[in-house]
Formats: structure tokens, C-alpha cells, sequence
């Protein structure tokens, strides 16, 4: 797909990463721990550019402009469902209350129109959270598959984005190391030559 047709990600080393960013039509997971940064991540994408489409908050009180998705069973999630970027918060929460063939079904199934339709959705799935063969399901859905990882050296945390699954393009090959700050997350895109 052409560097002109996708659809930016709100984070400038991400969408280099991305080579521009995620294509239209695609179901994105991002997994890691509640503080990685994946909501950030999940925001900056949402808020990017204009028609901020829908998010679903299913695991606390919504932000301004957020969908109150809480006790909303899957058939009423979907109907949410609007613009070209949708935010599921969270993935977990979903597979929690409604088991993991109801929450496979709904991210291939029950969401296909949207995705058909070109529009990008966004799952957070919080790492550890889930038995083995529940994550492989996860990941065999997705189109693309995130990882932030964080861990602590010392004094210092080391945090990286792996981008494990990117149907339709090359994975790269390396992680990307990526910092917290006030705006969201700022990704580095210099690489150190040796």
C-alpha cells in the first residue's frame, strides 16, 4: 500500500517505523503492562488529525469524548463503533467478561464491517494478564501486533516498542526505544552506529 494511504499513528517515530503508519482496514493490538504507555499511545492515535472517530473505555470512567463501553455487551460495542479510528480499552477487560471466543469473534466478526469499511481499530491488551493460548488467538486476529516493554536498569527504566506483526509489510527488525513524557510518547529514531 502507498506511503500516501495510511493513516498516521499521532507519533512521528512510530509512523517512521511504520513506514508512514497503519494501513486503512486494519486491527491493531498493542499489548504491555497498564504503565507502558499503551493508553498514551492509544490516544495520541485517537486525537491525531481530524474526525477523532470513537473510544471505547470499558475499564474506568471515560475522558472527555470517550464512550462509556462499560457493561455494553459486543453487538452495542460494535453499534459504537464510528469514525476511521476506534480505540477498544481494553481488549482484556472484554476477554474477561466474555470469555475468549466471544472477544476472537468480535475483533474478526462482529467489527469486519468497519474494518472493511477502512477504518483502523485499536485493542489494548495489557501483557500477563492472559493464559498462553489466549494471547496466541489475540495475536493470530491482529494485523498488527505492538509491544511496549519496560524494565528497570539500575536507577533508570529502559522502555521499547517491538512491532511483532505487521500483515501486508516487512517487520522491522529491531526495537525502538521510546520515552513517557508529558505529551504521550516520544519514540527515538536515531540509531547508533558502531
Amino acid at each position: 500500500m502507498a506511503h500516501t494511504t495510511r493513516r498516521s499513528t499521532g507519533i512521528a517515530g512510530l509512523d517512521l517505523a511504520l513506514d508512514g503508519g497503519f494501513s486503512p482496514g486494519t486491527r491493531i493490538v498493542i499489548s504491555g503492562s497498564p504503565l507502558s504507555g499503551l493508553e498514551l499511545l492509544a490516544q495520541q492515535f485517537w486525537q491525531e488529525g481530524e474526525g477523532a472517530g470513537a473510544y471505547l473505555m470499558l475499564d474506568t470512567v471515560p475522558g472527555e469524548g470517550m464512550i462509556d463501553a462499560r457493561g455494553m455487551d459486543p453487538a452495542a460495542m460494535a453499534a459504537a463503533m464510528t469514525g476511521d479510528k476506534v480505540v477498544v480499552d481494553s481488549l482484556s477487560t472484554l476477554v474477561a467478561a466474555w470469555g475468549i471466543d466471544t472477544a476472537v469473534r468480535f475483533v474478526l466478526e462482529d467489527t469486519r464491517p468497519i474494518v472493511e469499511g477502512g477504518a483502523n481499530i485499536v485493542y489494548l491488551l495489557y501483557a500477563g494478564v492472559h493464559s498462553p493460548s489466549e494471547e496466541a488467538r489475540i495475536m493470530r486476529a491482529a494485523d498488527v501486533f505492538i509491544t511496549l516493554r519496560q524494565q528497570v536498569h539500575g536507577n533508570e527504566f529502559e522502555r521499547t516498542l517491538a512491532i511483532e506483526k505487521l500483515k501486508g509489510s516487512d517487520v522491522p527488525q529491531r526495537v525502538v526505544p521510546y520515552h513517557i513524557v508529558a505529551e504521550g510518547l516520544e519514540l527515538s529514531t536515531t540509531s547508533r552506529v558502531v
